[in-house]
């Protein structure tokens, strides 16, 4: 099992220490993990950078890893949140740092952030749709040094009536830009299995989206947990690898110094 979307307290929403992830990583047998704590640059409508220190970051993650070599694989990631006017300062950050894999994430549209600014009250959910749709296409067109895209559409966790939810029909012909997109770029896209922890029927993204990806040619995809507490690490891996399989995939892929690996769906 390789879960490559684990957060730690170097993320500002989790409290609890990469020891504390791995340890549970290794109770649960899981091969390897990777951290992808959060960089947000001009986050939320007060601008802040939220950014933890890098060379702190590392030194606690080679520590872990060599403590543990025995018993699991630990990689060091970042789950960026993307604004496309931001990719130069990204670029800058990404390129500075030594990481195995770069997440990049759409948490923000109009500089408003999904959660903390409550982006779709009081918006016609369409149009809140797919205005988040366009900045993720924006951001793919405009920022290449990433590896998967996340979550993608996170944004339905966020109605407080599912009903509100559009249906795909009314966004599909920006997502199959977006997926064109990422498939033309050498990159991929997560199966990130937090939308049944957060209530959604379904993993993010939603199987029919899935099914768009495979049909245009995506063949490279993670699977990652989105953990932000031990115990939700490598969350239902092997119903989201069984998913995979029916779909058609025969690979999910790892990441490592920025490298792709294949690991075949058993």
């Amino acid at each position: 099992m390789y879960d490559f979307h684990v957060h730690s307290d170097f993320s500002i929403d989790c409290k609890y220490s990469m020891e504390d992830m791995v340890l549970r990583a290794i109770e649960k047998n899981m091969k390897c993990i990777c951290f992808t704590d959060h960089i947000e640059l001009e986050a939320t409508e007060r601008n802040l950078d939220i950014v933890f220190h890098a060379v702190d970051y590392f030194k606690k993650s080679k520590q872990v890893k060599y403590k543990y070599f025995r018993n699991i694989e630990i990689l060091t990631g970042v789950e960026i949140g993307m604004q496309p006017h931001l990719n130069k300062r990204y670029d800058a950050f990404i390129n500075e740092n030594p990481f195995d894999y770069v997440l990049m994430s759409i948490h923000s549209v109009e500089n408003k952030d999904i959660y903390v600014d409550n982006y779709l009250e009081n918006k016609d959910p369409l149009d809140g749709v797919l205005k988040y749709y366009e900045e993720m296409l924006n951001s793919v067109n405009v920022f290449e040094n990433y590896d998967i895209l996340g979550h993608i559409d996170l944004i339905d966790r966020y109605f407080d009536d599912s009903a509100l939810i559009p249906r795909l029909e009314e966004y599909e012909e920006l997502i199959e830009k977006i997926f064109e997109k990422v498939i033309f770029s050498g990159k991929g896209i997560e199966l990130n299995t937090s939308g049944i922890r957060y209530g959604l029927p379904y993993y993010h993204p939603k199987i029919e989206l899935l099914k768009i990806y495979k049909k245009l040619g995506g063949e490279i995809i993670t699977i990652g947990s989105d953990a932000h507490r031990p115990e939700d690490v490598g969350y239902n891996y092997k119903e989201a690898e069984k998913l995979l399989r029916e779909l058609g995939f025969k690979y999910i892929f790892i990441y490592k110094e920025r490298k792709k690996f294949p690991i075949h769906i058993a």
